[in-house]
């Protein structure tokens, strides 16, 4: 069977645990990388020999042999480089978020549309072993309807990244967008059922008054058009990374845990339980459960996504809906009221 052919644009930390697993991953081939500056070409180039490393962007886009550009850089360049991978003909997997507006969410998802290409979102939580098994317990209506979904974050500070962008709110955009995404994302999955959100009430703060809009700590209330809601919360002033989940439905809970020192480590605990009163039943993993594990199962399954010509895990919709939450939050925060989503 011939490869799917990738492009990577990025080589920063996480582009290079991309690097790595869609050149580990069975029928997957890494074409080209670039990357702005020469000491991360330099370690491209020694990371992966045989692979060509390119310093412009638009040089990976113009390689006739791949298929899927893989987009791994500071926020602020997302729109800009998935919109040219895509006038260029290529599926794209885009690192969250799809965006830092609304409406260039919905530019990609019109050209994704007309060009006929797959537009893949990185919300790798989905093919997680712990947080996609959720879904898969409501989906067998293990805890009947759910009514009400909890996600929350407890973890150290972020680091600075690549020259700072993750402290400069004009490089990151936000905050929110950074992790908070991830479980808006969780929480809109699980609570498909009682259709989309219709508003989010949000509160954050920060322990830095130099940076008073990037929220060291935050909490998020979605509501949907029933009775049912859901809360997303975080706080970046504690240690190690620990993980929860609660969905709560008309027969039952499903609570899942994950916690290590960091969300890369390959030495973490986890658990997930189901179950009402007396009856708790305890489920084991097909497979352990990690950012870089879900990572690897994300390069394959886009890959398979464009070869079948199927969806991919989560869809240019799903990342425009994940985004919309965020950026009605930070809304939320600034006027102090609940902000319509639609």
């Amino acid at each position: 069977m011939k490869p799917i052919r990738y492009g990577l644009i990025g080589y920063g930390l996480f582009g290079q645990h991309h690097a790595r697993l869609i050149q580990q991953a069975d029928g997957l081939e890494l074409i080209a990388i670039s990357a702005r500056s020469a000491a991360s070409r330099q370690a491209a180039a020694n990371d992966h020999e045989g692979v060509a490393v390119l310093s412009d962007y638009r040089d990976v886009l113009s390689h006739d042999d791949i298929d899927i550009v893989d987009i791994v850089v500071p926020n602020r360049l997302h729109f800009e480089i998935a919109y040219a991978a895509l006038q260029a003909g290529k599926h794209i997997l885009l690192e969250k978020p799809m965006a830092l507006e609304v409406e260039q969410c919905h530019t990609l998802n019109a050209l994704a549309s007309e060009k006929q290409r797959t537009l893949a979102v990185g919300h790798e939580l989905r093919l997680s072993s712990l947080w996609g098994r959720v879904r898969g317990l409501i989906d067998e209506g293990v805890i009947g309807r759910p009514q009400y979904t909890l996600i929350e974050l407890s973890r150290f500070p972020y680091r600075q990244g690549s020259e700072g962008w993750r402290y400069n709110k004009q490089r990151v955009g936000s905050w929110v967008l950074e992790e908070p995404i991830h479980f808006f994302d969780l929480a809109r999955w699980y609570m498909g059922s009682a259709g989309e959100p219709v508003s989010v009430t949000a509160r954050g703060n920060s322990r830095d008054d130099t940076r008073p809009d990037l929220y060291d700590n935050f909490t998020a209330l979605i509501d949907f058009a029933g009775d049912e809601y859901a809360v997303v919360s975080q706080t970046l002033a504690a240690f190690g990374h620990h993980q929860t989940g609660k969905v709560v439905g008309t027969e039952g809970t499903i609570w899942a845990r994950w916690s290590a020192a960091d969300a890369r480590s390959d030495q973490s605990t986890y658990e997930l339980t189901c179950g009402l009163g007396d009856n708790i039943q305890q489920e084991t993993l097909q497979k352990p459960a990690g950012e870089l594990l879900e990572l690897a199962d994300e390069v394959v399954a886009v890959a398979t996504a464009v070869r079948n010509g199927t969806p991919p895990p989560c869809t240019g919709v799903d990342g425009l809906w994940s985004t919309m939450l965020c950026l009605a939050a930070e809304e939320s925060i600034r006027t102090g009221h609940a902000v319509a989503v639609s």
